[in-house]
């Protein structure tokens, strides 16, 4: 049955050879990794215009400058990240370039700041997406976290299908946000140049008002800078574009640049133009949606198609956090699970992780996550300091091409994201603070990671500067661990006995049937009388514990004489799997306690026909 819901959802598995096909064009790129950068149009330029709120409406022209500022800033990164899918394709991206230029500290910061902001991404555009639909179906709303869940849950599915999959369901709510938003900014500066709609500003460029402080300015453009969140997703997914792999990211990411450049702009433009204000019941989109629509068919057509944007836009953490996941499980700075593919050929363990820590977001937020924005953003800006910092130290080694210009670009880039980071910290520490705490204990756990696998390594490595030690044996103990007489445990003693000098028969009894379990003695003894019988009674009911007490003292004894000891558990197998439901697991429990110990276990199955 499992097998059947597995198939049905996911498809069935691809051959390793397959991989090719599952590789990305730019069209089908840009659906699957532009999907967060693209819905921060959505709310990017009314997170501005709210923050300037608290100055008066005389205040909302700085957003023109703000959104200026936060453009110059799309440029340097995007440019940043061209040259970092150029001089790094094997992906990565923050992480690697960060790594590599400023050290291994420093590279798990920025790891650990993306892992940790896909999560917030997933958790953040799912919450905005089920906001979207309770408010057009004001019914919902008690389902608000039930539905978040579902729609992280369709995502995860979607994406363990495999990349192809994954990006064609992607490629219809992408394209139709990007006609829809195309068709606004035509309509909108269509009525603007033919005078359908009035200059209706709250205030002239350039008017001076009570509170233009740098502060303000700083907190407006900080939280206009969530636009920028999902830029990076591209650079760290390279390998999954086809050839020219790195052609192809660097182009893609360019279009996408282009794309939301021009949204951007062109939403803050007509949001100052046409005088808008944030209203808490109507999102400023949606006004700027009515003004060049009207409120006809068009109006909810743009309506849903922000939806489908919002509700998608976690897709982008989806793509990115198993890339991330695996360059740093290759590093071995996360467990190697995440280096596995799945049936589909996609990181499913990255994905599914991914997918619990989402919903985990979500239940306690309980669906609104509007106070971890400014925690979301930091998890961007931080790596965007360190890897554009790195691109400078890796120019200034290198010295290749035109690294001067590169350099200019770069710099430009890392001073704007630090004081971004800085401008955070301050104004918005009451909600980054988790920040603080959250990194130290994230790198603290890539470290425990880490220096496991060295120790693992340096213990089982063969070949090394010291001579390896050798152990000949004189003989082999093997204890049978016997619940009650049947043919598996037979079976099971004829082979300890092919393959031990020593064979010793262990059975746990219990106080419930003395005579039961003496009749069990005589039986097992009359079947083979050559093999050493031992009834180790339990007042607790326990196995596990007296067969461990049992097995660490006749340890002691083939230490002595040279012997290895092998703990033989006999185990039948049910025909089909889900039977295993219907009887218990001793067997599995005795050999997970027996693996701590010093000693060889090993399962003997006994396959049943019906």
């Amino acid at each position: 049955m499992w097998r059947f819901i597995k198939r049905l959802l996911i498809g069935k598995p691809l051959k390793t050879l397959d991989e090719g096909t599952q590789q990305l064009t730019r069209t089908k790129a840009l659906a699957l990794l532009s999907s967060d950068a693209l819905s921060s149009v959505a709310y990017g330029t009314e997170q501005i215009t709210t923050a300037l709120l608290a100055a008066g409406t005389v205040a909302l022209w700085w957003q023109l400058p703000i959104a200026g500022l936060v453009l110059i800033l799309l440029a340097a990164i995007v440019l940043s990240y061209r040259q970092i899918i150029h001089a790094y394709p094997g992906g990565g991206g923050a992480y690697v370039v960060t790594s590599e230029n400023w050290g291994r500290n420093a590279g798990l910061v920025a790891g650990g700041s993306l892992l940790v902001d896909y999560m917030l991404t997933v958790a953040v555009s799912v919450a905005s997406g089920t906001e979207a639909i309770t408010s057009a179906l004001p019914m919902l709303r008690p389902y608000t976290v039930a539905i978040a869940i579902m729609m992280i849950l369709i995502l995860m599915a979607i994406n363990l299908r495999g990349l192809r999959e994954s990006a064609t369901f992607l490629t219809v709510p992408v394209y139709f946000f990007i006609v829809m938003m195309l068709l606004l900014i035509g309509f909108g500066f269509y009525n603007i140049l033919t005078g359908k709609i009035q200059y209706h500003a709250t205030a002239a460029v350039g008017t001076s008002f009570a509170g233009a402080t740098p502060l303000l300015f700083m907190l407006a453009f900080s939280s206009g800078s969530s636009s920028l969140t999902g830029v990076e997703a591209i650079s760290n997914a390279v390998p999954n574009f086809k050839k020219p792999k790195a052609r192809n990211a660097a182009a893609t990411l360019g279009i996408m640049a282009i794309i939301l450049g021009l949204f951007f702009g062109g939403i803050t433009f007509m949001s100052y133009w046409f005088g808008l204000v944030p209203n808490s019941q109507v999102t400023l989109l949606s006004q700027i949606g009515e003004k060049a629509f009207g409120h006809g068919a068009l109006f909810y057509v743009f309506q849903v198609s922000t939806a489908l944007i919002l509700a998608v836009a976690a897709n982008t953490g989806f793509s990115a956090f198993p890339q991330l996941a695996y360059n740093l499980a290759k590093d071995k700075f996360m467990p190697h699970i995440y280096l596995d593919k799945g049936d589909r050929l996609s990181y499913s363990n990255g994905i599914m992780s991914l997918a619990v820590g989402a919903i985990l977001l979500v239940l306690i937020f309980n669906g609104s996550t509007e106070r971890l924005i400014p925690l979301y953003a930091i998890g961007v800006f931080v790596p965007f300091t360190l890897s554009q910092s790195g691109m400078i130290r890796h120019w200034l080694r290198e010295k290749s091409g035109r690294w001067v210009a590169k350099i200019f670009i770069n710099f430009v880039g890392a001073t704007i994201s630090a004081v971004l980071v800085i401008t955070l910290m301050v104004l918005h520490f009451g909600s980054v603070w988790p920040y603080f705490l959250i990194m130290p204990l994230l790198i603290q756990v890539f470290r425990r990671i880490n220096r496991h696998y060295r120790l693992v390594a340096k213990q089982l490595r063969v070949i090394s500067e010291e001579p390896v030690k050798r152990h000949t044996y004189s003989g082999s103990t093997v204890i049978v661990m016997v619940s009650n007489l049947t043919k598996v445990t037979a079976q099971a003693i004829d082979y300890a006995k092919s393959i031990g000098d020593v064979v010793i028969a262990m059975h746990v009894s219990f106080d419930s049937n003395p005579q039961k379990e003496r009749k069990l003695g005589e039986e097992f003894k009359r079947e083979f009388p050559d093999i050493r019988y031992v009834d180790i009674h339990s007042s607790y009911r326990s196995i596990t514990e007296p067969a461990v007490r049992f097995v660490d003292e006749i340890n002691k004894g083939a230490d002595s004489r040279n012997h290895t000891l092998t703990i033989l558990i006999p185990r039948f197998v049910p025909r089909h799997s889900w039977q295993n439901a219907l009887h218990n697991q001793n067997s599995v429990r005795l050999h997970n306690a027996l693996a701590n110990r010093n000693v060889i276990v090993s399962m003997y199955y006994y396959h049943l026909k019906e």
